[in-house]
């Protein structure tokens, strides 16, 4: 474990759901408990299961929706974009802002990002491809995806098992990336740039009473029909590897 926190930035994409939100904390507080369990994890595996996560990790977080404000990028180590319910394909002037800033963060020479569904799309966006809807409709609760051999390497798992909540997609690799894996509904679920970034299509931070608050919102609001609902609320709280996802991420930024 490196003795300078490794200083990173939560670029908060949306807010989550009322109970998700009082529980959480926003997003950042949502990542900030994904990303302090994956230094746990981690530090087992490096035989240091005393690391104090405090001196590991400097997480802040950052509103770019409402307040549209974000960290200078020679203060940060690594950018996160999270997910939204928003589109990333939209023209909205604080989505503008937000992939004006990812081609700075992805210029830099020294900061690494990670992108998370529509932080995923955002990312894909500002490298000059197609994002949009996704024909093939939803992907939603713990879904697998068939992974490369660099997903295989880069997660330690031969199937991905990840939360979904997205019928939005990247619709192709940029020039130079690497695919790290595809599902039947969706062929790219996940790009990566050695020493730049790793994106994924799901959700690695979802626990399944934030998942099943999402879709019961959304089963309400008629987004979801009732076939779907069930079947979602039936995977929600399934094994996933949000954990390994998380942890993976951490090698990579302090790589």
């Amino acid at each position: 474990m490196p003795r300078a926190p490794l200083r990173i930035a939560i670029l908060e994409c949306d807010t989550p759901p009322e109970r998700a939100n009082a529980k959480y904390g926003g997003y950042g507080g949502v990542f900030r408990t994904l990303l302090r369990e994956s230094v746990t994890e981690l530090s087992k595996s490096n035989k240091d299961a005393d690391a104090d996560v405090n001196n590991v990790l400097d997480i802040s977080a950052y509103d770019v929706v409402s307040k549209q404000e974000y960290p200078e990028l020679e203060s940060i180590d690594a950018v996160l974009l999270t997910g939204s319910k928003h589109n990333s394909f939209e023209d909205h002037p604080w989505i503008q802002k937000l992939v004006e800033y990812t081609q700075k963060a992805l210029a830099h020479p020294r900061v690494k990002l990670l992108g998370i569904c529509f932080g995923h799309q955002i990312i894909g966006r500002a490298l000059g491809v197609e994002v949009g809807r996704n024909s093939a409709g939803w992907e939603i609760a713990v879904c697998d995806v068939d992974l490369t051999d660099k997903g295989k390497e880069l997660f330690g798992v031969e199937t991905l098992k990840i939360q979904q909540m997205h019928r939005d997609m990247v619709f192709a690799y940029p020039e130079g990336v690497t695919a790290l894996g595809s599902s039947g509904r969706c062929a790219v679920q996940g790009m990566y740039k050695a020493g730049k970034f790793v994106t994924v299509q799901g959700h690695p931070e979802f626990k399944g009473d934030i998942v099943e608050e999402v879709v019961n919102l959304r089963a309400e609001a008629g987004v979801f029909d009732k076939e779907q609902a069930e079947d979602a609320l039936e995977r929600a709280s399934k094994p996933h590897d949000g954990l390994a996802i998380g942890v993976a991420f951490l090698r990579f930024l302090l790589e």
